[in-house]
């Protein structure tokens, strides 16, 4: 049996193929919101009378929302969930009141390796405002280290291979098993002190690099982040990229919160949208998110 009322609480990123899918398992009209709730009052609101609540990242649903939200049986995340802390809805308050809660992943890993890549080639080879040296140069030869190498971080260093660049990369846990194809576990200390180009690819609002780590970066060397917030501490960043001794590449997701305060160095490159959010991202994002839902109709 369909749902009796679906509601996606916010911007959601689906198709419009997507969303006639999803009237289709709701026995009332699909209400739908193009913007976030400005209030815990307004999510409350959204969401009351649903049993079933679809949700981008950008909205947190907390404890409280989910006890008062009469008859809900299901939330569908429409963003990565990797674990139940990292996420924006809260998991244990859900479960705790019989309310199922499904996310997805690996759905924009593709446009964001590819993002990194071009933006590397524009930096390197002077295509736009900023060259990296006097003369346009190469990837080939180069190192780049990549900081988490979950399936994001092992597309960017497959892409950068195929350009004839070393990878060094570090994880919680070494991966021999993934060191066939010639990456190299690293400490992160060595990793940054060696990598022309540092990567990072961490779960959202991880801010792992400091003062002490940035201060390894070699001159010269860029840095990355498309992850979900800044992966190092701002201040400690603003300090480093006033120095001038090298670059920085973000999209609008690696740099949330903080676009104007990075932006005002020449040395910091931001693009205004989500490395990942590509057309076929957000068919493989819809895919998944119907999947979930039927899966949860059918008892699976």
């Amino acid at each position: 049996m369909p749902f009796e009322q679906i509601v996606c609480l916010d911007a959601t990123g689906l198709t419009d193929e997507g969303y006639a899918a999803l009237q289709r398992l709701s026995s009332r009209p699909l209400i739908t919101y193009a913007d976030s709730p400005a209030s815990e009052g307004e999510l409350l609101r959204r969401i009351q009378g649903a049993d079933c609540a679809l949700v981008s990242w950008r909205t947190a649903v907390p404890a409280e929302v989910i006890r008062r939200a009469e008859g809900l049986r299901y939330i569908g995340m429409c963003c990565s969930l990797y674990s139940p802390e990292a996420a924006n809805v809260d998991i244990a308050a859900a479960r705790g009141c019989g309310v199922d809660v499904r996310g997805v992943r690996d759905y924009g890993d593709e446009g964001v390796a590819e993002f990194i890549l071009a933006q590397l080639i524009c930096l390197y080879k002077g295509i736009g405002p900023r060259q990296w040296g006097e003369r346009p140069t190469e990837l080939a030869g180069r190192t780049m280290g990549v900081v988490g190498f979950g399936a994001t971080g092992r597309l960017v260093a497959r892409a950068a291979q195929g350009f004839g660049m070393r990878i060094l990369y570090h994880s919680r846990t070494p991966k021999p098993e993934l060191e066939g194809g010639g990456a190299r576990y690293a400490a992160l200390d060595e990793l940054l002190a060696a990598a022309d180009v540092v990567t990072t690819h961490l779960p959202k609002h991880t801010r792992l690099l400091g003062a002490g780590e940035l201060a390894l970066l070699r001159p010269g060397a860029v840095l990355v982040n498309t992850s979900l917030g800044p992966t190092f501490d701002p201040d400690a960043f603003c300090a480093w990229a006033a120095q001038g001794r090298g670059y920085a590449i973000f999209d609008e997701d690696g740099a949330v919160g903080y676009a104007d305060v990075f932006g005002a160095f020449p040395n910091v490159i931001l693009w205004d949208r989500t490395a990942g959010s590509t057309a076929e991202s957000r068919e493989r994002l819809t895919a998944k998110v119907l999947e979930n839902i039927r899966n949860f109709l059918d008892g699976r």
